[in-house]
């Protein structure tokens, strides 16, 4: 039986047999009002349940304990954060904080609104900038640090005639 490179087109295709519909764009984004109003009274959707400070570190924590095998997450969502009404502000240090923070935002979100039933919280990180200290490594830096906390140590240095590089 010889081998034919050649594609065997004799059977029928799948793809011609099938129903010929197509989607319209408008068609996506019109929405159904039947699908809309399931019940007169609120939905589980826009729950605004006030919440104390407490209740919500409280949520966070169970939230951080679930992530602890994820270590950068856990420090991540060790750190402090700000609440203003319902705007949870949490402060990254740098970009790679940022991109955790993204990767976990809406399942933090969804965590959050169900355990204080507000679905109104939303996640917000905003990049704090961190005071990065001198290292203080030669004699000179040492000697200039300590001055500038003390000027009376250059008039003592002067007045002995000391070498701050010895």
């Amino acid at each position: 039986m010889p081998l034919s490179l050649k594609p065997d087109f004799s059977t029928k295709s799948r793809f011609k047999t099938a129903p010929k519909t197509t989607v319209k764009l408008t068609d996506l984004l019109k929405v159904d009002p039947k699908k809309e109003e399931n019940g007169s009274g609120p939905t589980q959707h826009t729950a605004q349940t006030p919440f104390t400070q407490e209740q919500l570190q409280s949520a966070w924590n169970e939230f951080a304990e679930q992530r602890k095998k994820f270590q950068a997450e856990y420090q991540l969502l060790s750190q402090p954060f700000d609440v203003k009404e319902n705007q949870l502000i949490v402060h990254i240090h740098n970009p790679v904080q940022d991109l955790m923070l993204t990767n976990i935002k809406s399942e933090l979100a969804a965590f959050l609104r169900e355990k204080l039933n507000n679905h109104s919280i939303t996640i917000t990180g905003i990049l704090k900038e961190v005071e990065e200290r001198q290292v203080i490594y030669t004699n000179r830096e040492k000697f200039d640090y300590l001055v500038a906390r003390n000027p009376m140590l250059k008039e003592l240095k002067d007045r002995l005639g000391l070498d701050t590089d010895f």
